[in-house]
């Protein structure tokens, strides 16, 4: 998947087939990989309705650009040459958002807990839950392990599958947010194009960034799964903060470090933090 820029919109977008390539000097061919300084006519599918037009009629909304979604560098510059309307037409019902939230007593939110494994975010995401549960507000919590034994438990841990891991969790939270409810979601998300994906996807006014830090040496000395010893040994390939990056929040909605606070104390903060948003 590839972050996708046409003029002003952005969106997502995965390579379909290539159908056709063509290196600077050589004959047409047809393959699976395209080489720097090779044109190509691919087919692509957007991860959500987009304004374009053919390129021969408008250059703005008909030129795009292929951007990757971890570094934010240009890969491929391309012109729209057809398009194809989706059959898929969304369903609405006749009970809006609106009457959920007015029938529960508080808005729908998001809080996005990421950190490194063993930095607290589910401890604390559980005790936000049951702090939200005392006061009457309508939660379902949301977190990684949990998600990765059903619904995404045929994707691994390759840059790509952690790409599409936190889709499919966006993509649930999303609904949970439709339904009213306030969501705790607690995942490493360690890529920070993929976290922003998701907030575009929910709503910047319903998204909270909570970046749940720790230092590296705490999170391996509290190691709670086991899971740094296998991964220094090399048993355990790309986890994040040994042998693949985490990209921690620049500017997180809350950031809590948890060092030597109390984990309770931690969750206040966040309740703190919904009540200044209005949430609660």
């Amino acid at each position: 998947r590839y972050e996708f820029r046409c003029g002003t919109s952005k969106g997502t977008a995965s390579i379909k087939s290539i159908d056709a390539r063509q290196a600077f000097g050589e004959a047409p061919g047809t393959d699976t990989h395209i080489s720097q300084n090779e044109i190509a006519r691919c087919t692509l599918e957007l991860s959500k309705p987009m304004p374009l037009d053919l390129f021969a009629t408008c250059r703005d909304t008909g030129g795009f650009l292929l951007v990757d979604r971890h570094t934010g560098e240009t890969l491929a510059a391309g012109m729209v040459r057809s398009l194809q309307e989706s059959n898929i037409r969304p369903q609405k019902g006749e009970v809006t958002l609106q009457d959920r939230t007015a029938l529960m007593g508080h808005r729908p939110a998001v809080i996005w807990f990421t950190g490194l494994s063993g930095a607290g975010k589910s401890t604390i995401a559980n005790l936000v839950e049951q702090k939200l549960h005392t006061l009457g507000v309508h939660t379902f919590a949301l977190d990684g392990d949990n998600l990765r034994g059903g619904l995404t438990r045929d994707l691994g841990f390759s840059p790509e599958d952690r790409v599409e891991n936190i889709r499919r969790a966006g993509e649930v939270a999303r609904l949970f947010v439709e339904a009213g409810l306030v969501v705790t979601c607690a995942f490493i998300s360690p890529f920070r194009m993929d976290r922003t994906l998701v907030r575009e996807l929910i709503g910047d006014d319903v998204f909270l960034e909570v970046f749940v830090d720790a230092p590296l040496d705490t999170c391996i000395a509290r190691d709670p799964k086991g899971l740094y010893k296998r991964a220094l040994r090399g048993e355990i390939p790309s986890f994040s903060g040994v042998s693949s990056p985490y990209e921690a929040p620049m500017n997180p909605d809350l950031h809590l470090d948890t060092t030597g606070a109390d984990a309770s104390g931690m969750a206040d903060q966040v309740i703190t933090m919904l009540r200044a948003r209005g949430v609660i």
